[in-house]
């Protein structure tokens, strides 16, 4: 039995994931009440006074609504601590400091998450001590798989958390029920009826003051990698036999363990570019290479899209394109799943308007089904209507969801070990194509809808 957690240890409490993200979240989480009475204690290398911490942690809580008594309360007791955390010592005295069981989430960058593990694995650690680790897990599949080892060598797998927030229950739970519990769909979820599907995720956002993350990951790294493979697999999955951890999860790494590059080469199945100077939605934004913090030699992608495949038996030839980008023209967040066009049309009929696609939104979440009729005043012309609805909304948003399943020692939206790893290994042969610079690096005025080359589908 999972015990209860007594302290909330956040590991980077002065960056910016921790004050965006992380808190709101965990204000959010807080004010439902869903969670059990616990202290927070913020570490970071900087130094800050608990006053000027508690000021942080309320605004953040405030961002999100979270503005309860409950909410009030942990932030007036918070206490913040400075830290390294990959000393031995300062890890030592940061664990006298908390209360029962603690926490550890490690908002890091890969990095120092490693070094971190490497240091606490010399500390006496109570039993049933929790870790949330924030992607990216490692910078390479070796990095990963060595993170893995050297985690289980400190707590158990079933106690440590991957935490993805593109998997906050609500996105899981829509797209299992709407898969899983309509008839209408799960028969004709396959090659037979289906001729592509694709998982977009554009944003007008630019860099946004993140150099030090992003300009050594890129889009490939940050996007695709991670949060939009793991989205696939739930698209792709067989039925698990419930939405337990280990039934869920095992499905989802079934997946990912069958797919690869599509045709085999990573040069011919994927593109990337980056932004030049431009503007977006009124607001210029200066060429990626001259933002503040970014190293042109890193020659960082902000825009990625690569085509995969899933070779078994419902899936095989079907083409899977996965893409994301910064600074575009349009924001679009979802998954297109395009049908084959019917077989035949009945000779008498004209306008067949082509494959219908089922649209599931990723924000705002809702789906949209073309379906095609009749038209109106000519019924021998087939004209196109869309079905649309809207999914409920989930209680909390994505990070307090995660947040919860930690907290409770839940594992059901944490990533496996063996996910991470399948992860990097469908994204290692791009990443080292574009090493060798075997793709151009192409490039879009910010605001555009990417390269003008790219307006031919990559398949």
């Amino acid at each position: 039995m999972a015990k209860e957690i007594g302290t909330l240890v956040i590991f980077g409490a002065g960056g910016d994931l921790t004050k965006r993200l992380l808190l709101p979240g965990l204000g959010q989480l807080v004010d439902s009440g869903r969670s059990e009475d616990f202290a927070l204690l913020g570490v970071g290398q900087g130094a800050m006074s608990n006053a000027a911490w508690r000021s942080r942690v309320e605004k953040s809580f405030a961002s999100s609504g979270a503005t309860g008594a409950t909410a009030r309360a942990l932030a007036a007791k918070s206490e913040y601590h400075r830290a390294d955390v990959t000393s031995h010592a300062d890890l030592e005295a940061i664990l006298a400091r908390c209360t029962g069981t603690p926490a550890f989430y490690f908002a890091l960058p890969p990095r120092v998450t490693i070094a971190a593990c490497r240091a606490l694995a010399k500390v006496d650690l109570p039993d049933g001590t929790v870790f949330g680790l924030e992607k990216p897990f490692g910078t390479d599949l070796a990095s990963a798989a060595a993170l893995n080892r050297q985690l289980v060598k400190i707590i158990p797998e079933q106690q440590i958390h991957r935490v993805d927030h593109f998997l906050g229950k609500s996105t899981v739970l829509n797209l299992l029920g709407l898969r899983f519990a309509n008839r209408i769909l799960e028969p004709v979820w396959n090659s037979n009826n289906i001729e592509s599907v694709e998982i977009v995720f554009d944003e007008q956002l630019g860099l946004e003051g993140r150099a030090g993350y992003y300009d050594r990951a890129g889009a490939l790294v940050d996007m695709i990698q991670s949060h939009l493979l793991l989205v696939m697999a739930l698209v792709a999955m067989e039925a698990p036999s419930s939405v337990g951890a280990e039934d869920l999860r095992g499905s989802m790494a079934q997946v990912l363990r069958a797919t690869s590059v599509f045709g085999g080469r990573a040069a011919d199945a994927s593109r990337r570019a980056r932004y030049t100077a431009g503007t977006v939605k009124g607001r210029k934004l200066p060429s990626y290479i001259r933002e503040e913090g970014v190293d042109a030699r890193n020659r960082t992608e902000t825009l990625a899209e690569v085509v995969l495949s899933v070779n078994n038996w419902r899936w095989a030839g079907v083409p899977f394109t996965l893409r994301s980008g910064k600074a575009l023209a349009a924001q679009r967040k979802e998954i297109i799943v395009t049908f084959k066009d019917v077989p035949h049309l009945p000779t008498g009929f004209a306008g067949m308007p082509g494959p219908a696609a089922l649209r599931i939104s990723l924000s705002p979440d809702d789906i949209r089904l073309d379906l095609n009729i009749n038209g109106q005043g000519d019924p021998f012309t087939i004209d196109r209507v869309v079905l649309s609805t809207e999914f409920g909304a989930g209680e909390l948003e994505p990070y307090g969801e995660v947040l919860s399943g930690m907290l409770s020692n839940d594992p059901t939206l944490s990533v496996r070990a063996d996910e991470i790893e399948e992860c990097w290994r469908i994204v290692e042969p791009v990443l080292a194509a574009w090493k060798r610079d075997a793709v151009t690096l192409d490039t879009y005025p910010a605001g555009s809808g990417g390269p003008a080359s790219w307006r031919r589908s990559l398949r």
